[in-house]
């Protein structure tokens, strides 16, 4: 993504802005660890789920444009957790949950991209670093909590209880629920009482399994710390002596 052509809504140029975010994923990775903070905590109803919202707006937006997507889709995103904040806010006010149905929905849409463009981003990256592992790792800890929305709406929508002996059912339950999946914990506290939840679990633990072992697995064993450092020295160190340098560097790189 080219930051100068980044615009915020109000037609204030946000260049410098825009450059501190690029392969920021240590800033995403806090930002995923807030929102997973604030979930289990927070109540998904009323004022509580605005603050959720906000933490998933701003994680998506800072998630984009680390990831270097075009300028025009940063704008798009940014009106779209506008939106969800909105209708957050009318259904708080107005207590209607439909609204805040809607919201949730263009949230989680909004999420999934920002992280599919993370994901993009860090497979196709020239040079593993710390950064690059950590987009992935921010990568998988969001799985866990689109897992978590959809069991909760399987849990709204369908006729029965979600979980097997479990009348009564608090929101941050399906959020350990899904971590316990993902990771195949599995304390058996909490198991789904039908389909389509024992399919979708058992497709968590599938995608969580597969992307441990083939994805932060090769990028950890790829890893060399201390590489870009080095270069880095090497660089100024050749400058300094009036000789040029080695070679081009690589912008599409990510440091450690």
């Amino acid at each position: 993504m080219d930051p100068s052509g980044i615009r915020a809504p109000g037609g204030e140029r946000w260049l410098r802005r825009a450059e501190r975010f690029g392969d920021a994923f240590g800033l995403v990775f806090a930002l995923v660890v807030v929102t997973y903070v604030l979930t289990s905590l927070l109540s998904n109803e009323g004022w509580d789920s605005v603050v959720v919202m906000l933490a998933v707006s701003a994680t998506s937006v800072v998630a984009l444009t680390s990831s270097h997507v075009r300028a025009h889709w940063v704008h798009i995103a940014f009106y779209l957790s506008a939106l969800g904040l909105v209708l957050a806010v009318i259904a708080s006010i107005s207590g209607d949950e439909f609204w805040l149905g809607l919201g949730a929905i263009v949230q989680v849409l909004l999420l999934t991209a920002a992280m599919a463009a993370v994901l993009v981003r860090v497979i196709t990256t020239a040079e593993v670093g710390a950064r690059t592992i950590l987009g992935a790792i921010s990568v998988y800890t969001v799985l866990g909590l689109l897992f978590a929305f959809l069991f909760e709406a399987i849990g709204r929508i369908q006729s029965g209880p979600f979980f097997e002996n479990h009348g009564h059912i608090h929101h941050s339950d399906y959020l350990f629920f899904s971590y316990t999946t993902l990771t195949t914990t599995g304390y058996g506290d909490l198991v789904p009482g039908g389909q389509p939840g024992r399919m979708f679990a058992g497709l968590e633990m599938l995608i969580g399994q597969i992307f441990l072992v083939t994805l932060v697995a090769g990028l950890v064993a790829v890893w060399r710390p201390g590489t870009s450092l080095r270069k880095r020295r090497e660089r100024r160190a050749e400058e300094a002596s009036g000789r040029p340098p080695a070679g081009p560097s690589e912008p599409d790189a990510l440091p450690d």
